[in-house]
């Protein structure tokens, strides 16, 4: 479900085939809402999640018997997803309605298979404006509307109330500054008991490099420059940003460096680290495993606390046929309604896709369920801007998230490691 880097040849094979036809079929050119239709849908999703979206598209053609859904995960991971899809559209075949990465938005835009929803989303039907900001904008690359939010998110300061207790260190608060998160760090750090005051991932992937983007916004800093197409991350608050990492890393030797994404979750969960900055997905293994934990928003800058969103989306795909269009965009307008939505994303743990849902019995519950996540919902507030939707995203995220391992490993100095990722991020943010 987590955010990952998709390969540079999956980008340029969806970049090379945007010219080509559509769907191998010809289907109607007008729509018939009683005709029978055929939809694919490529949900992303494995295991519980899977099953929970097959008994929706069930529900979905018993209300439509003229709707016959056929739904699979798609691929045996969510991120080959993009290399599925960029084999699709070489062949001709690929489906009616895919889960996607908020960061391959722009790639699938330009591909020129996603329908265009942007007029049909202004329908007060859709309930646009009750989707976070984030999530729309992402829904939005190039100014075209391809899909609806599948899951929305934010990065919050997540606490091990058991390792700040264990050292009589006072608990974190939504006021916090990130000096305040350091002298933390420090004090729960035990290098004899191999634990921990924080962590951070230096695999190089989205996860290394959106964890970044809070920290260079609140100082005032831009991933982009205005016209999105050279790199800004590289300022002097970029340096700052990555200088405060560094020296958290290397000089207080207060964080865990995850090589993998995949550990320091785990190890938070089990009191060997006592502060993670991530989102609601790891609230359903915190439960599982009984840890005692907080959730505040993230430390702040001068008052400033913003922090970053990754939505995810259902892409809806052109396949040459007016029907399935009409009923791809039917299913997901219900599936993301705020009734339906709290029987997907509320019973797995993610936050609400729209803010009705708050009103919802079923929010009630969700609520003490997942303690804590009233404060993820309430941080939507404070994700203030969205990731670049541009298409030379993903290779300069995988550039930077390199620099940003570099310096937390004491490999190199901040500026030298991100005037390098801007360096190499240039061809591909000039559209090369």
């Amino acid at each position: 479900m987590r955010r990952r880097t998709a390969a540079a040849l999956v980008v340029a094979i969806i970049l090379a085939v945007s010219g080509c036809g559509g769907s191998s079929q010809e289907g109607a050119k007008t729509v018939d809402p009683q005709a029978k239709v055929k939809l694919t849908w490529w949900t992303g999703q494995q295991a519980d999640a899977e099953k929970i979206l097959e008994g929706l598209a069930a529900e979905f053609t018993k209300l439509h018997p003229n709707v016959t859904i056929e739904v699979s995960s798609g691929a045996s991971t969510t991120d080959e997803l993009l290399q599925k899809l960029s084999a699709g559209f070489a062949s001709g075949v690929y489906p009616d309605i895919s889960y996607a990465f908020g960061n391959w938005a722009s790639q699938l835009q330009e591909s020129g298979k996603a329908l265009d929803l942007t007029d049909k989303v202004k329908d007060t039907a859709v309930k646009w404006e009750e989707f976070p900001a984030a999530a729309r904008t992402t829904a939005t690359p190039n100014g075209q509307v391809i899909g609806f939010p599948a899951i929305v998110d934010n990065l919050s300061l997540l606490y091990n109330k058991t390792v700040f207790d264990a050292k009589k260190v006072p608990y974190p608060t939504d006021d916090w500054s990130w000096d305040d998160f350091r002298a933390a760090a420090k004090q729960l750090t035990d290098p004899a008991e191999k634990i921990y005051g924080t962590a951070y991932s230096v695999s190089a992937s989205e996860d290394t490099t959106w964890h970044f983007w809070p920290l260079l916004w609140q100082r005032g800093g831009s991933v982009l420059s205005q016209d999105q197409k050279k790199a800004a991350f590289n300022s002097q608050a970029g340096v700052d940003a990555l200088e405060f990492l560094r020296a958290m890393a290397v000089d207080d030797k207060s964080v865990y460096l995850d090589q993998t994404d995949e550990r320091y979750a785990p190890l938070f969960e089990d009191n060997r680290i006592g502060m993670i900055i991530s989102g609601p997905w790891t609230l359903f293994e915190l439960k599982q495993k009984k840890t005692e934990y907080g959730v505040t928003h993230l430390p702040g800058t001068n008052g400033d606390h913003q922090t970053v969103s990754g939505p995810d989306l259902w892409t809806l795909f052109d396949n040459g046929d007016a029907n399935r269009a009409y009923w791809s965009f039917e299913l997901t307008k219900w599936l993301t309604s705020a009734e339906v939505d709290a029987r997907w994303n509320l019973a797995q743990g993610n936050l609400p896709l729209r803010s009705a849902e708050t009103s919802l019995p079923e929010y009630k519950t969700y609520i003490k369920e997942f303690p804590g996540v009233e404060k993820l919902v309430d941080n939507l507030k404070n994700a203030k801007q969205a990731r670049p939707t541009v298409s030379g995203y993903v290779e300069m995220s995988r550039h930077v998230g390199e620099a940003i391992a570099k310096a937390l490993q004491g490999a190199a100095t901040p500026k030298d490691a991100l005037d390098e990722a801007a360096a190499k991020s240039a061809q591909a943010l000039a559209g090369g």
